[in-house]
């Protein structure tokens, strides 16, 4: 499992889009990539799931949201 926390780089006004999608290029079949966020991240579900990642949004409060992607095996 990968785990990638979004919300220092978009806290100081990065874009972490173009990271999040090396680090999912980098799983292993089956492996899942947990991502963390400040809002839920709608259009990176979009993205991933069209490349065949189911993913499980989570709402942890406070305005944080932790979405587990999972790639086929």
């Amino acid at each position: 499992m990968a785990t990638f926390d979004a919300r220092p780089i978009i806290a100081s006004g990065g874009e972490p889009f173009e990271m999040i999608m090396a680090t999912a290029a980098s799983l292993a079949d089956g492996e899942e990539l947990v991502v963390l966020a400040p809002f839920e991240p709608v259009p990176l579900e979009g993205v991933l799931s069209s490349q065949g990642f189911s993913y499980e949004p989570v709402d942890l409060g406070g305005g944080d949201w932790q979405v587990t992607f999972r790639q086929p095996s």
